[in-house]
């Protein structure tokens, strides 16, 4: 632990108070010998770190002088103008930043911190997920570093930089409020593992990076849950273990990324469901409709065949319940999507193990594309 000499001086003084306040000589003597073992300590220079209250004020600050450069501002004019933010992505020229930033557009411009502004080329967009890989021509580009999803945790300290408002260069700081949030879209399916946040993130922050204390992007700014168009207080970043799976696949493609697919539409089980359906636990997909020569029905998933009240509300059921894929247990929809996404290929066979009227069975089910679909 970081102490400096007056803060060392003053806790031992109060322990030593409190050792004569017990009435005994031994408490007092173990005080008093951490106190002699902490001025060893503060007269040893190897060991002494002073600390002051701005300590953390200087790491965002030095972390701001590190990252600002590698953060844009994106415009662009076409059916509808738009502003927003990105990211340097690699030395190539690549920039990532939302999909709605760019779309529409029919030119797009990147201006960075020295001033310079460059045209870009759309690379590729994935509406499923709001990202778009931009390019443009501009040397001595100094890319983001990438963190990893399984390293964030809840109260973990987040920054987003971008351009709120067209103000440039601008740094927020929060935590990581959730992880785990599915976010709809408007292709009919939601991002699985989004990040919420409470770092102040408003119009014009969409496509920036959402960091950790280390610099490293662990998200893509892309919403805001709000009644007023302006931040109230719960911000949504796409992950970047989405970012990792997607980007290299379209730049590769220089297009969109191919979804793996399996055709069924349906909803997360309750425990209201699961007494519907006399299911002993209250986990997994119930499946409610299978998308005609979609992949479900070629393997042979069933839909639901009935119509009951559930809370008041009527629900159909007695379709497959979807709880495992390939050994891996689903609690829901989110781990579906998550596990396809990151784990599955379009064109794979796996193993999904649903209940039907009450027994466990195993299907094999290749996996097919979401351009196949409909949605």
């Amino acid at each position: 632990m970081d102490l400096d000499k007056s803060s060392v001086i003053v806790s031992a003084a109060a322990l030593v108070v409190l050792g004569a306040a017990l009435g005994g000589f031994a408490s007092f003597q173990m005080f008093d010998q951490r106190f002699d073992s902490l001025e060893e300590e503060m007269n040893d220079p190897r060991e002494v770190v002073y600390v002051n209250s701005s300590d953390s004020n200087e790491q965002l600050t030095e972390l701001f002088d590190e990252v600002d450069q590698s953060v844009v501002s994106i415009t662009t004019l076409g059916t509808s103008n738009a502003q927003g933010s990105g990211f340097v992505y690699s030395g190539e020229g690549y920039i990532v930043t939302n999909q709605h930033v760019v779309e529409g557009a029919e030119n797009v411009r990147v201006t960075f911190t020295d001033g310079s502004t460059e045209r870009a080329e759309i690379v590729g967009t994935d509406e499923n997920n709001d990202l778009a890989v931009l390019q443009v021509d501009k040397e001595d580009l100094q890319p983001m570093e990438l963190g990893n999803l399984s390293d964030v945790r809840v109260g973990q300290t987040a920054i987003a930089v971008g351009n709120p408002f067209g103000l440039r260069g601008t740094m927020t700081s929060g935590i990581i409020s959730q992880q785990g949030r599915m976010l709809p879209t408007d292709t009919g399916f939601s991002i699985p593992n989004v990040l919420q946040t409470d770092a102040a993130i408003n119009p014009g922050n969409s496509g920036g990076p959402l960091l950790n204390v280390q610099g490293e992007v662990v998200g893509v700014n892309t919403a805001i849950n709000s009644r007023t168009g302006t931040f109230s207080g719960i911000g949504f970043a796409i992950p970047v273990n989405i970012v990792k799976n997607v980007v290299p696949e379209m730049i590769e493609q220089e297009g969109g990324f191919d979804y793996p697919w399996i055709g069924v539409s349906g909803y997360t089980v309750t425990p209201e469901i699961a007494d519907a359906m006399n299911l002993s636990n209250a986990s997994g997909f119930l499946v409610v409709n299978v998308v005609e020569d979609g992949p479900a029905e070629k393997a042979g998933l069933k839909g639901g065949n009935q119509t009951v009240e559930v809370g008041q509300v009527e629900r159909t059921v007695g379709g497959d319940v979807i709880t495992g894929i390939d050994g891996n247990q689903m609690q829901g929809i989110g781990d579906i999507l998550t596990y396809l996404q990151s784990s599955t290929e379009v064109g794979e066979t796996v193993n999904v193990t649903v209940i039907r009227e009450g027994e466990e069975m195993n299907i094999p089910l290749t996996l097919g594309s979401r351009d196949e679909s409909d949605n």
